[in-house]
C-alpha cells in the first residue's frame, strides 16, 4: 500500500498549529463536498480530507504518524513498522475499528489491533451532544474487565449516529470492546440519521411575502430565502448541513406560523379590517 501525506493533502506545514489545521480542514470540505462541488472526483478527495483530518487533529495520533514521515513520502510503497503497537496503542491509546470508508492505510495503522484477539465485549453506551455528533469528540472511558479495570480513550469521529458501533481493538491479546453511541435530545435539533429537523417560527407576512431569515446550522448560521406563500409544517432543504459523513445528511427548515396576539384594541382593529379585506375562508375546501 502507499503512504499517505496527511499534511500534504490538507495543504499545511508540517509544523502548523491545531487551529490552522482545523481551518484548512474545513476550507477544502467545503470545496470537495459531494453536494455543491463541481470538482472533478469530488467525493474522493472529500474523503481523503476528512481521513488527513480525523489524524492530524488528534495529538496522539498526529505525533505516531510524525515518527512514520521522517522515512516516508506521498505515494511511496508503506510497511506497518513491527512496533507500531507499541509506539501507539502502547500509550494508552486502542485503535478503533470503526474507519468510516477511510483508506487501507488509515485502517493499518488506526484501525483494531492486527493481533489476535479475543470475542469482542459489550462495553455499554458513550452519550454525547449533537454538537459533538458534529464535530466529533473523545471520551476517556474505564472499563472492568476480567475481575480488573482498564482506561481507554475512544475517538468518536465526526458525524457519528445515534446507535453508531464504535469497536475498540485489545491489542495484545486484550479483548476488544464494543461501544454504542447515544446522542442527547436537543433543544433546537432534531435528529433522524445524518439528517436534522429545525422547526423555523415564522409571521404570517412572512409566509405570505417571502422573507430572508438567518436559521441556525451546526456550523453556524445561515440565511434561508422563504419563498412567497410558504405554509405552516412545509420543509425547505439546506443540502449538506446535517451530520458530515459519506454522504452527509441536509438540515430540513420546517415552517411553524406563529400568529401575532389580539391583545390590544389597535391588534383587533388590524385583525378586522384583514377579515374584511381578504375575504379569505380557510375552511372553502375543508373537508375534501
Amino acid at each position: 500500500m502507499q503512504f499517505k501525506d496527511y499534511y500534504e493533502i490538507l495543504g499545511v506545514e508540517r509544523n502548523a498549529p491545531p487551529e490552522e489545521v482545523k481551518r484548512a480542514y474545513r476550507k477544502l470540505a467545503r470545496k470537495y463536498h459531494p453536494d455543491v462541488s463541481k470538482e472533478k472526483n469530488a467525493e474522493d478527495k472529500f474523503k481523503g480530507v476528512q481521513e488527513a483530518y480525523e489524524v492530524l487533529k488528534d495529538a496522539e495520533k498526529r505525533a505516531a504518524y510524525d515518527q512514520l514521515g521522517r522515512d516516508y513520502r506521498s505515494g511511496q510503497q508503506f510497511r506497518r513498522p513491527n512496533d507500531w503497537e507499541q509506539r501507539f496503542t502502547g500509550a494508552g491509546h486502542q485503535g478503533f475499528s470503526d474507519v468510516n470508508g477511510f483508506s487501507d492505510f488509515f485502517s493499518t495503522l488506526f484501525g483494531s489491533s492486527s493481533g489476535q484477539p479475543q470475542s469482542d465485549a459489550d462495553a455499554g453506551f458513550l452519550e454525547v451532544t449533537v454538537e459533538e455528533a458534529f464535530s466529533g469528540t473523545r471520551r476517556r472511558v474505564t472499563v472492568g474487565e476480567q475481575g480488573r479495570t482498564r482506561t481507554v480513550d475512544v475517538q468518536i469521529p465526526a458525524g457519528v449516529t445515534d446507535g453508531q458501533a464504535l469497536r475498540i481493538g485489545g491489542g495484545s491479546g486484550r479483548q476488544s470492546l464494543v461501544f454504542r453511541v447515544k446522542i442527547h435530545a436537543h433543544a433546537l435539533y432534531t435528529l433522524q440519521g445524518r439528517d436534522i429537523t429545525v422547526e423555523l417560527p415564522l409571521a404570517p407576512w412572512e409566509a405570505a411575502l417571502g422573507a430572508k431569515v438567518a436559521v441556525p446550522t451546526l456550523g453556524g448560521r445561515v440565511e434561508l430565502t422563504i419563498p412567497a406563500g410558504a405554509a405552516s409544517g412545509q420543509k425547505l432543504r439546506l443540502r449538506g448541513r446535517g451530520l458530515p459523513g459519506n454522504p452527509g445528511g441536509d438540515q430540513f427548515v420546517q415552517i411553524k406560523l406563529v400568529t401575532p396576539a389580539a391583545n390590544s384594541a389597535e391588534a383587533k382593529a388590524a385583525y378586522e379590517r384583514m377579515k374584511q379585506d381578504f375575504k379569505f375562508d380557510p375552511r372553502a375546501h375543508w373537508p375534501p
